[in-house]
């Protein structure tokens, strides 16, 4: 077999390992799953008259903040999904699996390809289960053309790639899964301070700028704008480059604390 092919069957392997691993363990999965299904219930339902009244003025109704709140909601999903991917890694980095598949004839880098893979796949999945409490909510995408779609999804993908290396290196440097899943945590927070829930506009002059120069909020407008049909502007070209950057330098994180010999 040629080198492409080992590694591709290695993978394959190991992405079936890691899916297993999440059907067994089902709960860590489900618990970061429930946090944006509460938040999206919470903001909709308690917030969400107030809320819209704040963003759209005193003519919005609760449907004009359930759009405008989805988008945030399905990137936050992401940064919660991906929490698990640094506590798998952190995981077999600490109970000496990694140290076996180090002896063995396996592509190496076959290993963290099954970690990122099966995280994206659980991201869309997540993903998909948040969309559909949307929908039977009230958020609606009318105005979104085929290739919209098609876009946010490809954008989704994207963002989910590059917080699965970034957590994954996470995983990779942290001594046990508890400290992982702490090390991790900035991808769960780092969506309450943009501009998920209210405009970046609406905040205090002081803390705009760390709302609008962080990777979250030029994602969510591109989402945003792509699922409800509006303008983009520059955050489509900022949330690609965010994510680019991010899925490199996750990527060498995790591949040179992964090569580097064990003490």
């Amino acid at each position: 077999m040629s080198s492409l092919s080992l590694a591709v069957r290695d993978s394959s392997t190991m992405l079936r390992r890691n899916l297993l691993h999440a059907r067994r363990y089902p709960s860590l999965t489900l618990n970061l799953l429930l946090t944006p299904i509460i938040l999206l219930l919470l903001f909709v339902y308690i917030f969400g008259d107030a809320m819209s009244a704040g963003i759209g003025g005193s003519g919005a109704d609760r449907a004009d903040y359930i759009a405008y709140l989805v988008p945030g909601i399905l990137l936050m999903t992401i940064g919660g999904t991906v929490v698990g991917a640094a506590v798998s890694v952190s995981t077999d980095m600490s109970e000496g699996i990694i140290a076996r598949f180090r002896t063995m004839a396996i592509h190496r880098g076959s290993v963290l390809v099954g970690h990122v893979v099966g995280s994206v796949l659980q991201s869309v999945a997540s993903v998909a289960l948040v969309g559909a409490v949307a929908v039977a909510i009230g958020f609606r995408s009318h105005d979104a053309t085929a290739l919209e779609w098609l876009a946010a999804f490809g954008l989704l993908v994207l963002v989910a790639l590059a917080l699965t290396w970034i957590a994954v290196g996470m995983g990779m440097v942290s001594p046990n899964a508890e400290a992982a899943s702490n090390n991790a945590m900035p991808l769960i927070l780092l969506p309450f301070v943009s501009s998920a829930f209210v405009p970046v506009d609406a905040m205090p002059g002081w803390f705009q700028p760390i709302a609008e120069y962080q990777p979250f909020t030029p994602a969510i407008e591109t989402l945003r704008g792509l699922l409800l049909g509006t303008e983009i502007g520059a955050n489509g070209w900022l949330a690609v480059a965010w994510c680019l950057g991010l899925t490199a330098l996750g990527y060498l994180w995790s591949t040179t604390a992964f090569n580097r010999d064990p003490k």
